[in-house]
């Protein structure tokens, strides 16, 4: 990677947008501060001492000039169902890689039909869900597969120890259920579909030392998008702790804290994957601390591996697909502990 590679970051003031400039200067790459509130922009820059770029989604030509000159962009503001559109737009006019972050599954739907196409036309990679929800558990389905081409299901369990979610996660929240009409989304059959009733709690049986625990079961996450769009599995289905699906849930519950240097929360978490295939079962699993810090890393990667050439396809492709999945789960072993079926 040649050093002074710089990369737009839409959203660099919010809670992941920092740690996402942090990351990229870690490993060598120039942030530019980019993002519509002026005043928490400059204020940014100066703590930083990166340059910003004040830019709208309302706004192409603001969007054009925070892109201008950079190798690629990676936007982390949301709710994406407004952001992702315009900035991939702008991705596109300019000719760059575009990586969000966003855990919206209908906003990340959107993305594979709306520009599959014309990316794939243009050469340029356009990474959807390149996060903790969506990418992580794709990476990790992935990489369980192995040689496999098709299952039957795929089932992602979330042992988060709690969840004190963002301003930025709520108000995506309350734009999801707004557009479900308050409904929930299940992935099955082959297709997303949406229900009102309840959602079954059940036993998941996440391994030692957490150990069985109570979850949420179609509590659906942007895996339904990323996993199906390149892996032929007709039943995916995801599943959240009950106390973090409560929390999340909380008005009451407040935002995350930091606790250590990095700005990291107390939060752990577990995610544990199984895709089975006739009655053979694949297990993959990665351990690791706060949900928003271990994005920055996941975003991070993605983008140093589309610049530096090493990505399978081009167009609007999720992280298991675009990327090689046991390679890249290995090069975050600094962020999260990953445990492999042989």
């Amino acid at each position: 990677m040649k050093s002074g590679r710089t990369v737009t970051v839409f959203g660099a003031y919010g809670h992941t947008g920092r740690f996402v400039v942090a990351r990229l200067r870690e490993r060598g790459l120039v942030p530019v501060l980019s993002g519509r509130d002026a005043g928490q922009l400059d204020a940014l820059a100066r703590e930083s001492g990166l340059g910003a770029r004040v830019a709208s989604v309302e706004d192409p030509a603001s969007l054009d000039r925070a892109l201008s000159g950079a190798s690629a962009v990676i936007n982390c503001a949301g709710p994406f169902a407004t952001t992702a559109a315009p900035v991939i737009e702008a991705a596109l006019r300019a000719g760059i890689p575009y990586v969000d972050v966003a855990a919206e599954i209908e906003a990340n739907a959107d993305t594979f039909a709306r520009f599959a196409d014309r990316a794939r036309a243009a050469g340029v990679v356009v990474v959807p869900a390149m996060a903790f929800y969506g990418g992580l558990g794709d990476l990790l389905a992935t990489a369980a597969m192995g040689e496999w081409t098709a299952a039957d299901e795929a089932h992602i369990a979330y042992g988060l120890s709690g969840w004190h979610p963002t301003p930025g996660t709520r108000t995506a929240g309350a734009v999801s259920r707004q557009r479900r009409g308050g409904g929930r989304a299940v992935f099955t059959k082959g297709r997303l579909e949406y229900r009102h009733d309840d959602p079954p709690v059940l036993q998941w049986p996440f391994p030692g030392p957490m150990g069985p625990r109570a979850v949420i079961g179609e509590f659906t996450m942007a895996d339904v998008v990323t996993i199906p769009s390149h892996l032929s599995i007709p039943e995916v289905r995801t599943y959240m702790t009950v106390e973090a699906a409560r929390e999340v849930s909380s008005p009451d519950t407040p935002a995350p804290a930091a606790v250590d240097v990095r700005g990291r929360s107390a939060q752990t978490f577990l995610v544990d994957v199984v895709v089975r295939s006739g009655g053979t079962e694949r297990r993959a699993a990665a351990r690791g601390q706060d949900i928003y810090a271990v994005t920055a890393p996941l975003a991070v990667e993605a983008v140093e591996r589309i610049l530096t050439g090493r990505t399978r396809t081009v167009g609007v492709a999720s992280a298991g697909e675009v990327f090689d999945a046991p390679g890249f789960l290995r090069a975050l072993s600094p962020h999260i502990t990953v445990e492999l079926d042989a």
